[in-house]
């Protein structure tokens, strides 16, 4: 036997080595299940045994031990095959129970199933047939034990579970049964006459845009079935069979069994039913004068009484509402070489930073990184040039272009228009250069094309105290007069904060790809820069759509 090393140096031995493999192995293992048996494996009394004899033997080899007999070395040999031989002829099936004698004879079609059953559930539902009473399989879990078995069926009538019949039986008493047995359980079953497809691994892949967790769902037929998900998680989808219930697993998940889950149609039903009446509040322009960087149309509470006229988007925010968001059939894609970049969408509320972030940047690789340069009806002033400051154009030119659906989003303040085209995101990207775009989050929908591919992030502020402490010396640009005057932050300024990210989390959260809190600039500049680079070189989830023009 080749000895085991225990690493070069070290006093080590295995024993301890082996010892102290659980805790080691703790941060990779997946469930608590797994865990209890790694450590009631390593505390079993007969390894340790066997462990201290390999190391009495390792520590005798290294002594070069003189055989008492000259056939020492033969009987040693002999001793094993005898060994092998014993262990290579022993049967490890599990041992199953006789088969019962009471079978009527007369029912051909019954079918007696016996399934090893571990601790994993069995992966099939049940139900009462609404016409006949008859407790049947309503559906079995791709992966599952009885999914691999081959022997269970959905249409087959359930007659007996290890004995019991189960004519006068609920389904959930029936479930209970199964739960608390272990080992063989044995059926008693009138096969469905229905043939079934030939079962297809599941190819969808789609994005969960909701919370789900069946432990809290009363209408799943079985909340053990259920699978557990968060907004953002990707879903292999393993069948859609039932139009209510689709089967899924969560991608690169290792464990073949799927889950339960609401189905698009149900989940948008359900939403539709118990979503709340939402006031949304207009949002309007405001005249920012940050030179060479697109101005944000936007304004912050106090500035709302000094200008009239409402924000303006060729979809209105009442649309957006209707919008119900439960999944997303998504593809891997990556950039290729040759692949102008992604549209990259930042949103965040007035104040945030989002602008500050932009700019640096921007500022850190002016040929890599660009910005729109916005339209306007008003009038040039004299130190401004047409195509820099602002592309200037005619009241008439801007309201066809409108129409046409040019403008990603526009307004109107003193009389004049202001909005950002769609031409102008093109023109950045045909410069083989990212394109950073600020918009209202309700404008967002409208980019999520095969052209832009957009990747959007949300800049968050941090909590209110966070706020209060780190923009204590900060200043915010007022759009009251028409010098932009920057003034500090009131108290009123950062709970408009706080209360407009949260409405845009909550109603367009299921459009963000990354969220980054901006509670120190310098740590999200970080991040931010960080997230360029991944995008540029890693394969990323989107839209199936975008992925074919």
């Amino acid at each position: 036997m080749p000895a085991l090393s225990t690493g070069s140096g070290s006093d080590t031995g295995l024993y301890e080595l082996l010892a102290a493999l659980p805790a080691q192995l703790q941060p990779h293992v997946d469930s608590q299940e797994d865990l209890t048996f790694l450590w009631d494996m390593f505390a079993e009394k007969s390894l340790h045994s066997l462990v201290k004899i390999h190391e009495k033997l390792h520590y005798y080899e290294k002594q070069n031990p003189v055989p008492i007999l000259h056939g020492a070395a033969a009987l040693a040999d002999d001793a094993l095959l005898s060994v092998h031989d014993t262990v290579a002829q022993k049967n490890y099936d599990p041992v199953l129970p006789p088969m019962p004698d009471d079978i009527d004879e007369e029912e051909d079609s019954v079918k007696i199933i016996r399934l090893v059953k571990n601790r994993e559930p069995l992966g099939a539902t049940i139900k009462r047939d609404e016409h006949t009473g008859a407790i049947v399989v309503a559906r079995i879990m791709r992966g599952g034990a009885a999914d691999r078995s081959g022997l269970i069926h959905v249409g087959d009538e359930l007659r007996e579970v290890n004995g019991i019949p189960v004519d006068d039986k609920k389904p959930e008493e029936i479930i209970h049964i199964l739960a608390q047995s272990q080992g063989a359980i044995t059926f008693k079953i009138i096969p469905s006459v229905k043939e079934e497809m030939p079962v297809k691994e599941g190819k969808m892949f789609i994005r969960a845009l909701f919370d789900y967790d069946p432990k809290e769902d009363k209408a799943i037929p079985c909340k053990e079935a259920g699978l557990a998900f968060r907004k953002g998680d990707i879903l292999q989808i393993m069948s859609q069979d039932d139009a209510t219930w689709w089967q899924a697993k969560h991608e690169g998940d290792a464990n073949p069994r799927a889950g339960l889950i609401p189905s698009k149609h149900f989940q948008e039903r359900r939403f539709a039913l118990r979503r709340p009446e939402v006031q949304i509040q207009p949002l309007k322009i405001s005249n920012r004068k940050s030179s060479g960087f697109r101005r944000s149309f936007r304004l912050s509470r106090k500035d709302k009484k000094t200008n009239k006229s409402m924000y303006e988007c060729k979809k209105s925010d009442q649309y957006d509402t209707a919008d119900i968001p439960t999944y997303e059939e998504v593809a891997k894609y990556r950039r290729q070489p040759n692949d102008k970049y992604r549209l990259v969408v930042l949103v965040g509320p007035v104040g945030v930073g989002l602008n500050e972030l932009k700019r640096k940047l921007l500022i850190s690789d002016t040929q890599h990184y660009g910005v729109t340069v916005p339209h306007t009806t008003r009038p040039r002033r004299s130190q401004e040039s047409d195509g820099v400051e602002y592309i200037f154009i005619s009241k008439h030119l801007f309201e066809t272009d409108v129409q046409n659906n040019k403008f990603i989003e526009y307004g109107e303040y003193k009389n004049n228009y202001y909005g950002t085209s769609l031409d102008s995101v093109r023109s950045v990207l045909a410069k083989n250069k990212v394109c950073l775009l600020d918009v209202q989050p309700h404008t967002v929908k409208h980019l999520r094309t095969y052209e832009f591919k957009p990747f959007v992030i949300f800049i968050k502020p941090p909590s209110l105290d966070r706020l209060r402490e780190t923009r204590k010396n900060a200043k915010i640009i007022s759009s009251k007069d028409d010098k932009g005057t920057a003034k500090p932050f009131t108290e009123e300024d950062f709970q408009e904060m706080i209360k407009s990210a949260h409405v845009m989390e909550s109603q367009y959260g299921h459009l963000f790809d990354k969220v980054i809190v901006n509670d120190d600039l310098a740590t999200a500049y970080s991040e931010l820069k960080t997230t360029f680079d991944r995008l540029e070189t890693e394969t990323f989830w989107v839209p199936v759509s975008w992925l074919h023009s």
